[in-house]
């Protein structure tokens, strides 16, 4: 062991003495366009189903390695979001968190739209015959069952895994507070959203009020939106800063996805996953706060392996694609 730990702190030395000196004529290593190895990947998956995930609502594939596909999968319900799916996001993003094989995931709708929200023919009397036999009771029950629901779009955002949102027509209600707990979001062309909770006599309460301001850094537009359940459309989406790129169709936008998934996959997993979580918490806590968990947090990190197979990537003009990283 004492052998091993020696040769790894001399190749690291080595390395950095590599990095630190002036840079050869003709290498760089400043960020590069999405690889073609990553786009080729993507273009060419062949899903195939997973059997560690077995659900009601969601349908959940590997279109090529260190990806998984999560589909909200009641197309004849227009993707409404019943009993099952409440409980099934936490189960299913619970264990892709676990999964040591997964290293980016993309979610989407089946069929014509995303989703059309919850389905209140299912959860209606819930909310309107709660249990329980005086107020404080009754209270206690909604907030549990608030909380339980939250909990279904948290989840996304506690995955350390990157999350992209592949959005295609309709985005209503529940399925804005979906997609603003995920990390990046695309959409086509024909994709619209919508804040509908107030026409339905209720304020947004699942992650909508609490992330929207902070994804699109615009009260305003915000307090418009959820006050007016007007639809936002892709254009407006993407100029607000709701989603980072439009495609013509739901088939472009799931290219896309994967082949974003595919170029972030090819990554070192201590660094893609420590980003995001350091990403989630700084959002949250002031910058000071922010600094102090991230040299906290790579007090630790900065020790991994995977430094060092990228830089002597870099160094040997390598594709990341061809580094093998440990699983995480």
């Amino acid at each position: 062991m004492a052998a091993t730990l020696a040769a790894s702190r001399s190749l690291r030395n080595l390395l950095i003495r590599r990095v630190m000196a002036p840079t050869p004529q003709g290498l760089s290593l400043s960020l590069c366009p999405m690889s073609s190895t990553a786009q080729d990947e993507a273009s060419t998956a062949a899903p195939r189903e997973t059997p560690d995930h077995s659900y009601e609502s969601l349908q959940v594939t590997v279109p090529q390695k260190h990806i998984l596909h999560v589909q909200l999968n009641r197309p004849e319900k227009r993707n409404a979001m019943n009993r099952a799916f409440w409980r099934e996001m936490v189960e299913c993003f619970n264990k892709i968190a676990q999964d040591p094989d997964c290293r980016a995931v993309v979610i989407s709708g089946a069929g014509k739209l995303f989703t059309a929200g919850v389905d209140l023919t299912e959860i209606a009397s819930e909310i309107l015959q709660p249990r329980g036999d005086d107020v404080a009771r009754i209270s206690w029950y909604l907030r549990s069952l608030i909380s339980r629901y939250q909990e279904a779009f948290s989840v996304i955002e506690k995955c350390p895994k990157p999350v992209i949102a592949a959005i295609h027509g309709a985005c209503i209600g529940g399925g804005v507070d979906l997609i603003t707990a995920c990390d990046i979001r695309y959409c086509a062309q024909d994709a619209f959203f919508q804040v509908k909770e107030v026409d339905v006599g209720l304020a947004a309460d699942v992650g909508t009020l609490q992330r929207l301001p902070k994804v699109i850094g615009n009260q305003s537009l915000v307090n418009e939106l959820a006050f007016t359940s007007r639809k936002m459309m892709a254009d407006e989406a993407l100029s607000s800063g709701l989603v980072s790129r439009v495609f013509p169709d739901k088939v472009g936008t799931l290219d896309a996805a994967f082949t974003l998934a595919a170029e972030i996959s090819t990554k070192s997993p201590v660094a893609v996953q420590s980003t995001k979580i350091n990403l989630v918490y700084s959002r949250n806590h002031s910058v000071a706060e922010g600094l102090n968990y991230m040299a906290t947090w790579n007090m630790s990190m900065l020790q991994t392996q995977d430094i060092v197979k990228s830089v002597q990537a870099a160094m040997d003009k390598q594709e990341l694609k061809n580094v093998t990283f440990s699983k995480l």
